[in-house]
This record gives structure tokens, sequence and C-alpha cells, in this order.
């Protein structure tokens, strides 16, 4: 099942520049696929991991989400697939700019999404791992969230300014981006 949609993936990405407009596709629904995209990222078709990077991204180009399902679509198919968490995971984030104001943060994805932290990011923190922990998500394209690996965590946390709450002690960390303040986490 996956090589005629392969094929019909490499005729979209010819026709579109970014990503195709699945979010005005509405095909009928053909079934269930196969396929998860795992919670470290990985995507894994019939048991198998898709270790072929562009056939990835030709997938995640057409990944779309209605309510709590995730779907590959095109023109023609609807074939619904699991995600066991996010989607995508950032996993690099670079600051341009000088700190403060002028400071913006992009984060790249595990799919090659670049993202800029910015007001309209849809920024927002969720329990993530076991036990679970409040981890930040972004939201790469049209509903699909990215979160943010530990690796760029810990990289935001030495960026963080922090801010002491009351005089018990506890605190919050928040980033700067574009402007806008965000909270990473709190302690």
């Amino acid at each position: 099942m996956a090589e005629p949609l392969f094929q019909q993936l490499k005729k979209l990405q010819e026709e579109f520049h970014g990503h195709p407009p699945v979010d005005r596709w509405d095909p009928d629904f053909c079934g269930d696929m196969d396929m998860v995209i795992k919670s470290d990222g990985r995507w894994i078709h019939e048991g198998t991991e898709i270790r072929r990077q562009p056939l990835v991204k030709l997938f995640a180009s057409i990944l779309k989400r209605e309510g709590d399902e995730y779907f590959l679509v095109t023109p023609v198919e609807k074939l619904r697939i699991q995600v066991e968490d996010a989607p995508f995971v950032a996993t690099q984030v670079a600051r341009s700019g000088s700190e403060g104001e002028e400071q913006r943060l992009l984060f790249t994805t595990s799919v090659g999404d670049v993202i800029e932290l910015n007001q309209d990011s849809n920024w927002q923190l969720q329990e993530f791992g076991t036990p679970p922990q409040p981890v930040p998500y972004i939201e790469a394209r049209n509903g699909l969230m990215a979160r943010v690996s530990r690796d760029v965590f810990y990289q935001l946390v030495d960026w963080a300014e922090e801010r002491r709450l009351g005089e018990n002690g506890s605190g919050q960390l928040f980033i700067r981006s574009a402007g806008g303040e965000f909270l990473l986490g709190s302690y």
C-alpha cells in the first residue's frame, strides 16, 4: 500500500511548493493504514521503521489532523494512521538577533519544518513521559504539533529568564521570541 501512495506523493511534490493544501482536501475515508508515528518521532509501517528520510518527509507533507485522529490525505484518498504523542519532534533550536525584543527562536522538526516561535505559534505545556512532566509543544502547521526534544529543552533552559513567585521560593522560566514571552516551566 505504501508504494502506490509514494508515487502519488512524488507527483504532488512536483505540483506544490512547500506543503500540499491538505486542509482543503476532503476525500472519502479509505480505511486504516498500518502506520504509527512513535512518540520518539520514528515512522513505523507494517512493523518496520521507515528509514528513508525523503519518504518520511513526503508522508509528513500530507499528514492531516481531524479532532484526535490523524490521516494521510491526497485529493482522492484518506487513510487513518496512529500517532502515539505528537507527529513531530522539535530537534533543533536556533536563536537570532539580540536578546530582548529582537530575539527570535527558530525550531527545526524531525521532518525539516522550520517554525518561528511567535504569538501565533500555539506554544503549550502538556504532560509527557513516565512520570508525566509538563513538556513544551509548538504547532508546526495546521494543528500538527511538535514536542520539544530533551536536548532542545535544555538549550532553552540555558536561554530562559527566571522569575520568582512570592516568598515561598517557587519560580517560573520564560523564553523570549519575536517580542513575546513563553512559559518554559515552573519549579
